[in-house]
């Protein structure tokens, strides 16, 4: 895995904004409505193409597809595991909100509509069989589109995301394994197929957990020493997932959930870094830059990024749609870097992007703006 050694490199989680007409097809796809599948993936191919160009021209160096072959990641799971059935669901079901502890402060706020609202979910998927991988196909053409994406380009390096077991189990209920246990490592079980697809074609793997910490929010009922518990067993099954991968090529990227809306309750991250840090990983990606987690550059203070290890904080976020300005992006790249050491720093963004700002120039702007603050402080670090 790259590192900064003679300036603080630029990525991003992952998630970049969708062209209209690919997300018509993708949506298409997931609802089980009339496509024309050649036309997708041709479309696909092309759309990747486009994306890896614009991260190049906007500063990025550590770049990805931008998630261009997944409509969301809640349906990409259905799609690439087998055995689960959709129902209807059942009189008085309550989804499990990653909200939870602030609506008990707010629920004015999140009973007035829009998109922090509580939603009607009209169908729930159940596991109902045993687990099995099915997305080779699917991999594959992430794989491929991304290296055809890549010919003729001068990057430092490329990836490909994919989620967490511990994040995949809240989008689809256990009605098959005897315990909550087994049906976490029959997740992590399948998901080892495309953990290590990645790996082997040459691609750093991304693994996305925002559940680590806003499951938080979705199980007030639980005390600091039970949620520990009940994520350490979540962190065993991913680690049983990553199992014989090399650490060098994994990264490990966590957030608070990427609704707009207070957060006010959100677990401080000084409560669950030993957790993170348990992951074999060679690079931790971690929500740094708004206003509920600014200050957690402090964790640092207390916690030691272990040795060969690499720090990638969020210094520009999907929570509003200003755009940072690069001098305010370049004081935090440096104040990790004198934390934890300039080589071991690397720029990136709270969450994806993708269609978290209100129009995809926004994102791009604030892009542009992190490879600005990244060369601001690259020349504070270095003297050049």
């Amino acid at each position: 895995m790259k590192r900064s050694t003679e300036r603080i490199l630029v990525t991003h989680v992952g998630s970049l904004a969708r062209p209209p007409d690919l997300m018509e097809m993708l949506v298409a796809r997931q609802e089980g409505k009339p496509y024309d599948h050649d036309a997708l993936a041709k479309r696909t191919r092309t759309a990747v193409a486009e994306v890896v160009q614009k991260q190049i021209e906007y500063g990025v160096d550590i770049v990805n597809d931008g998630e261009l072959g997944k409509a969301n990641f809640s349906r990409y799971t259905r799609e690439r595991l087998s055995g689960f059935v959709e129902r209807a669901a059942p009189a008085g079901f309550k989804p499990t909100s990653i909200f939870g502890r602030d609506m008990v402060d707010f629920p004015d706020y999140f009973n007035r509509g829009g998109r922090t609202s509580i939603g009607h979910h009209a169908r729930v998927f159940y596991c109902a069989e045993p687990l099995k991988y099915v997305g080779h196909d699917e991999v594959k053409s992430d794989i491929a589109n991304l290296k055809a994406a890549l010919q003729g380009k001068e990057v430092e390096e490329a990836f490909l995301p994919a989620v967490a077991p511990g994040t995949m189990e809240h989008w689809m209920k256990n009605e098959y394994y005897p315990t909550q246990e087994a049906y976490l490592f029959a997740i992590a079980d399948a998901m080892h197929e495309e953990y290590k697809a990645i790996v082997d074609a040459g691609f750093v793997l991304q693994i996305d957990d925002p559940d680590l910490a806003d499951a938080w929010q979705m199980h007030p009922e639980m005390s600091l020493t039970e949620y520990r518990k009940y994520q350490g067993q979540r962190i065993d099954a991913l680690n049983q997932g990553l199992r014989g991968l090399p650490i060098d090529r994994v990264r490990f990227h966590m957030c608070w959930g990427s609704y707009h809306g207070p957060h006010k309750y959100d677990i401080p991250l000084k409560d669950i870094i030993d957790l993170i840090l348990k992951v074999p990983a060679a690079a931790y990606s971690i929500e740094a830059s708004n206003p509920c987690h600014d200050h957690e550059w402090r964790v640092w203070q207390e916690t030691k990024l272990p040795d060969g290890t690499i720090l990638i904080p969020g210094v520009v976020g999907h929570y509003s749609d200003f755009i940072e300005h690069p001098q305010a992006i370049a004081d935090r790249l440096m104040r990790y870097a004198m934390i934890v050491g300039r080589e071991n720093v690397i720029a990136g963004t709270d969450c994806g992007i993708g269609s978290r700002v209100g129009h995809p120039q926004v994102g791009w702007a604030k892009f542009q703006a992190m490879a600005e603050g990244a060369r601001l402080a690259s020349k504070e670090l270095w003297g050049k």
